[in-house]
């Protein structure tokens, strides 16, 4: 599939703040099932540096302006191949070892009712402990678990709403739906981080312009493979990988900070459509 993207991210401040520091992960992974023709990254005003690849395998911009000023805008504009590859991250280069990815964090924070969903599923499939290697029938329960204690329900959670506090309420976006699986997978020791990304159309085939947020877990003899709780299904072609981390926060396509007290407002549009046939 061929993807056309136009995303556009506004930061406005109530006052003017004198410096603002940016790291941007705005660029399409690179792995066997998604191919850029073309991508830019741009900020009027600001000075966006050389890409580097972090750990992750993902890479990372750094945005500066030093001038005074009340707004950031950021654009991003580009063209990207895409090809189903039923989930599977192959081909894709990074320096950090799958265990790194067993570690909880503040958003991944494990609950009873957590370990109970993920106790419940790995028994009903015959598991005994979590040293078992990860399998496939094994990430898929506990996806499908998810989605079913979970309903997608969008406005409901915030960015900074936890695993365990979108379980207990029994709703939730998809940020809600990884943090949960990304814990559930961590406590049966599969190494699980959070994705973040664009998608064109969902399982259904419906419009969806809008960032999305996936898991993926390491799986005995597969590597790292995409599951997305809230669509109940793997990453297809219809999906544009940017990057990963442990949770939402640290694979935030945007984070950074200015100097001053001001207050900041975000305005985004981003529009994902499927280029027109030559």
């Amino acid at each position: 599939m061929r993807l056309i993207v136009e995303h556009s991210t506004c930061y406005r401040y109530s006052d003017p703040v004198r410096f603002v520091v940016q790291s941007l992960k705005l660029s399409p992974s690179r792995f066997d099932g998604q191919r850029v023709i073309r991508w830019s990254v741009a900020a009027e005003g600001c000075t966006i540096t050389a890409a580097f690849t972090d750990g992750y395998g993902d890479e990372v911009l750094t945005l500066t302006c030093a001038e005074a000023r009340d707004e950031v805008h950021v654009k991003v504009s580009g063209e990207v191949v895409t090809a189903d590859m039923a989930g599977v991250l192959r081909g894709h280069k990074e320096k950090i070892s799958p265990r790194a990815f067993l570690r909880q964090t503040g958003m991944t924070e494990p609950t009873d009712e957590i370990r109970d969903l993920a106790l419940g599923v790995a028994a009903g499939l015959g598991r005994t402990d979590d040293q078992q290697p990860g399998t496939l029938d094994l990430a898929h329960a506990l996806s499908d678990a998810v989605a079913d204690a979970v309903v997608y329900a969008p406005g409901t959670t915030h960015a900074h709403t936890t695993a365990g506090e979108a379980l207990a309420e029994g709703q939730g976006v998809c940020q809600d739906h990884a943090h949960i699986l990304i814990t559930a997978a961590r406590l049966l020791g599969l190494p699980a981080r959070y994705v973040s990304g664009y998608l064109f159309a969902d399982a259904n085939g419906e419009p969806h312009e809008a960032a999305h947020g996936w898991a993926e877990l390491w799986l005995d003899g597969l590597g790292w493979v995409g599951f997305d709780a809230s669509n109940r299904t793997c990453p297809t072609e219809a999906y544009i990988r940017l990057g990963a981390g442990l949770d939402a926060r640290d694979a935030a396509p945007i984070k950074g900070v200015h100097v001053g007290a001001a207050e900041e407002a975000m305005d985004v549009s981003l529009v994902v459509q499927e280029a027109q046939q030559q």
